[in-house]
């Protein structure tokens, strides 16, 4: 297993420089690649034993089939379909079950508005949600992980609040070394 998860990982790297070179090279793309081990370590420490776990922005799914591969219960939402085509390729070909659906994962109603009065979301699109396709909702999910960048946190947080199960966990990068914080209920555990 190990040895699958260090492939994958090493993939999804390589993945992820080919995505910028050949796509960031001419246009702006919201795609942040995470450092894969890293969030690794954030997920072997959570106990996956019947969690539900959701890679919201999932790219190429590399997170959501890491999840899968430690035993979570693994979804991924991507709004670009050919990233969602990607991840299920990846999935299949490391023999994960890690589900991914093309769409938002704003759930249907959800509007941004931050303490400034400010209601741009910055990078995150918007579309129709994709929590349908999955047959689940925000609030379904125990874990949730995401990459914004950088003031886009606060939303992930809002987001939590409004739309997540009491409880959950949110996985967000912190700093410039992109270390994972852990949060649940709005309190950072980690």
């Amino acid at each position: 297993m190990r040895d699958l998860v260090a492939k994958l990982c090493v993939e999804g790297t390589a993945l992820a420089e080919r995505f910028d070179a050949e796509v960031r090279r001419d246009a702006f793309h919201p795609f942040l690649p995470a450092d894969y081990r890293k969030v690794l370590r954030s997920l072997e420490g959570l106990q996956p034993r019947g969690r539900r776990f959701l890679e919201a922005g999932s790219a190429i799914g590399i997170i959501a089939i890491l999840a899968d591969l430690l035993g979570y219960e693994s979804y991924g939402i991507e709004l670009d379909e050919s990233l969602v085509e990607t991840a299920r390729v990846l999935a299949s070909r490391y023999g994960s079950r890690a589900v991914f659906a093309a769409g938002s994962f704003l759930p249907a109603g959800y509007e941004w508005v931050s303490d400034a009065g400010d209601a741009r979301m910055g990078t995150i699109g918007v579309g129709t949600p994709a929590f349908a396709e999955l047959g689940l909702e925000l609030a379904d999910f125990d874990i949730v992980c995401a990459f914004p960048w950088p003031g886009e946190e606060a939303l992930f947080h809002d987001l939590m609040a409004r739309h997540g199960a009491p409880g959950a966990r949110l996985l967000l990068p912190r700093g410039p070394g992109r270390d994972i914080a852990v949060y649940r209920n709005g309190r950072r555990e980690s």
